[in-house]
């Protein structure tokens, strides 16, 4: 096991890369928000990744499987997760499909509703997860570098975002619920239907 690797990329899949170093190429499980944080980063080029390593049984064979991560303080993140007794480290990697900060506002202000739409992560995952760490995440906010390209969106969806903040929503709440709503339904095309669907989708979750 090691816990860190410093080499050349050789190659990029969806979920994962290939590293060289010392003549040994070694496959590297990444989380999604590690994917996006490498993507400038072509075959051929220099990478350091720090890594958690774990042993995964299958029967009597374990095979030693390494996680990456771009820096050490993504990687304790990773293993606070799997400190929460439900989750195990293929769910913790699922779960970080999103940037590391939002998950870790999501936990400190106890959104379950956010937390259970990370894949992996259902209704009773989510409340063991804020039970555990609300109030222990603050930090990982910080993280940097993991924003996404922002897609361009429609006036509508500014305009029913304006309409939730005169119905007592948080800007940061209104934002979310807009974006989520728009993505999930491609046919809306007005302020009045993506207030609809915003509306139907807190129903389907209370």
């Amino acid at each position: 096991m090691f816990s860190r690797i410093e080499g050349v990329l050789r190659e990029k899949h969806p979920d994962s890369a290939l590293v060289e170093t010392g003549g040994l190429c070694y496959e590297i499980m990444l989380p999604g928000c590690v994917v996006d944080k490498i993507v400038t980063i072509e075959p051929g080029q220099p990478i350091k990744l720090e890594i958690f390593s774990y042993l995964q049984m299958d029967g009597n064979r374990g095979t030693a499987t390494y996680v990456g991560f771009t820096n050490a303080v993504e990687r304790e993140f990773f293993e606070a997760l799997l400190s929460v007794a439900s989750i195990g480290p293929k769910t913790a990697m699922r779960a970080f499909a999103r940037p590391m900060a939002e998950i870790a506002r999501y936990i400190d202000e106890g959104d379950r509703t956010a937390l259970r739409k990370l894949p992996g992560i259902g209704d009773q995952k989510a409340k063991d997860i804020i039970a555990k760490l609300q109030g222990k995440v603050a930090r990982f906010g910080l993280i940097q570098g993991e924003t996404r390209a922002a897609q361009p969106q429609p006036d509508f969806v500014a305009e029913a975002v304006e309409v939730l903040l005169q119905l007592q929503y948080r800007r940061p709440e209104a934002e979310r619920m807009a974006k989520e709503a728009f993505s999930g339904n491609g046919s809306v095309t007005s302020a009045e239907e993506l207030l609809n669907e915003i509306y139907r989708r807190q129903q389907r979750t209370t």
